[in-house]
């Protein structure tokens, strides 16, 4: 493959004139023949006049090549791009252009189609900006995957790439896993969930991964995969070193497909995070699951949701969980499980003391006041434990309203009586006196103290304020004394702490911002 990138000219010594800003109204000059599809260029447009006489037989296009570094910074970024698109026959995207020097872009829904995807890598070559590129529903197709992998292989800024909703199908899954197996990109983050990928598509996974060990969190869901792409990726998961986070979620895996892949999550040793949800594992999957778990200490999350598990299943999950310790959430949501089922799963982390887990839920399931009472008793022994189920039976209104009574008021009242302030109380908490804490760590810190009675529901409610998508608790916002405390910069977010809008702004951790009161 071809690594050089014939771009415009920009040429003083020849005469030539740079791109204009925008497309012209009248009609464009047809681009000339490509030499192949596997180099990227745009040949400029050449003043005949202008030109300097050539030894005959060279072209009068000019190379700028990838590793002439000086040209292609001095062309300028946005110079190139605008050249590119014209070039290409393509209407510039104004968002690309303004944002050319932030970290994130988000392209989706931008109709780029093959030639705007192009237009928007040649110009990413030798961007240092951009770290997350956003580029589902474009319809990029075949050619604009190839485009985009010529890039990344000289790009080695572009962490996180989301290319789903693009129908790339079984080409473009080939052209993915040819570069995938390379180990060429700084890549960590690819997405290409609905992307109409079948068992064929799961093969060439296969090879990639295998192979493979910088990317680390994979989406592959919304495809079309079935028990045998199950077979091939179970296989990948066997031999894989490098994925951290793996979704697999709305396919079509069965129990064949089931089984292969938890006998490929028997020998993995990386995998950390795993969406199953919305397949169709059975209480057999159940089954060889339960074996996973019983087995294996690198998995922290699995989502299991929705796969027709019942009580067999859940019997046999339970026994897995009795040995396992590392995992900490458990998502049963939409399986068809009775209270007993529940009751079983809660029971075997009774049982193991070595159990980390934090979460299950089980959402769907309507439990009575004897499986609260239970779970009172399996929270003392872990009170990082949060199990979210439907409702409890025959429970008052009256109950339920003292279970929600807002934390934040019984906080506030407990440190106005002792003269203290609300972050005095949460670093209280923290051993460190840090302003951070795991979401389980906290759920543990508050169930245990005594300052602030409160029970998991309140807790649970308290976390929801202040939790953050990495699954911490962040302290570091909140109004103290009429000043604001603010750690993140930004525009306006809800103090969890006051229930209140605030303007975020930078500052030292021991500062406070007055103006902003």
């Amino acid at each position: 493959m071809v690594s050089g990138l014939r771009a415009p000219g920009f040429q003083p010594d020849t005469g030539r004139e740079s791109g204009e800003a925008a497309v012209k109204d009248e009609p464009e000059t047809e681009p000339a023949a490509q030499n192949s599809d596997e180099t990227f260029y745009c040949e400029a447009e050449a003043s005949v006049a202008g030109e300097k006489e050539k030894p005959g037989g060279e072209s009068s296009e000019t190379d700028l090549e990838i590793e002439d570094t000086e040209k292609l910074f001095t062309t300028g970024q946005r110079e190139l791009y605008l050249e590119a698109c014209k070039l290409v026959g393509v209407v510039p995207v104004s968002y690309f252009i303004r944002n050319m020097e932030e970290s994130y872009m988000n392209l989706n829904h931008h109709g780029l189609g093959p030639s705007g995807t192009k237009a928007i890598a040649i110009a990413l070559v030798s961007n240092t900006s951009i770290v997350t590129l956003e580029l589902a529903d474009n319809c990029i197709m075949e050619e604009g995957t190839l485009s985009l992998v010529q890039m990344l292989q000289e790009n080695y800024y572009l962490q996180d790439l989301n290319i789903s909703n693009n129908d790339l199908g079984l080409k473009g899954a080939s052209t993915i896993s040819e570069f995938l197996q390379r180990n060429t990109s700084s890549l960590l983050n690819l997405q290409l969930s609905g992307n109409n990928f079948k068992d064929e598509a799961a093969e060439l996974f296969c090879q990639a991964f295998s192979a493979n060990y910088r990317i680390k969190t994979l989406d592959l869901s919304h495809n079309e995969f079935s028990d045998k792409g199950g077979e091939h990726l179970g296989q990948m998961l066997a031999l894989n070193i490098g994925l951290q986070s793996l979704d697999l979620s709305w396919n079509h895996f069965h129990t064949r497909g089931a089984v292969a892949l938890c006998n490929g999550l028997r020998a993995n040793v990386t995998l950390q995070k795993l969406d199953l949800s919305m397949n169709g594992f059975g209480n057999e999957g159940a089954t060889a699951l339960g074996e996973v778990l019983r087995l294996n200490n690198s998995l922290v999350y699995i989502d299991i949701s929705s796969n027709d598990i019942s009580n067999e299943g859940v019997i046999k999950i339970s026994k897995g969980l009795e040995f396992n310790e590392s995992l900490k959430v458990l998502k049963l949501f939409l399986n068809p499980v009775s209270m007993d089922g529940a009751t079983l799963l809660i029971l075997s982390i009774k049982r193991n003391p070595k159990s980390k887990m934090e979460e299950i839920d089980i959402s769907n399931v309507l439990v009575s006041e004897q499986f609260v009472k239970i779970l009172d008793g399996v929270c003392a022994i872990h009170p990082q434990l949060d199990v979210t189920y439907k409702a409890v039976q025959g429970f008052s209104a009256k109950k339920e309203l003292l279970l929600w009574t807002n934390p934040m008021k019984l906080i506030q009242s407990y440190a106005d009586q002792h003269q203290i302030t609300v972050i005095d109380f949460f670093k209280s908490l923290n051993p460190n006196g840090r302003m951070m804490m795991s979401v389980g760590d906290f759920r543990k810190a508050m169930i245990q103290q005594d300052k602030v009675p409160m029970n998991p529901y309140q807790v649970r409610e308290l976390i929801k304020k202040l939790a953050e998508k990495t699954g911490m608790v962040n302290f570091s916002c909140w109004c103290l004394g009429g000043a604001l405390r603010i750690m993140k910069p930004g525009g306006i977010k809800n103090c969890g702490l006051c229930y209140g809008s605030i303007k975020t702004a930078k500052f030292s951790p021991d500062d406070f911002n007055v103006s902003l009161a």
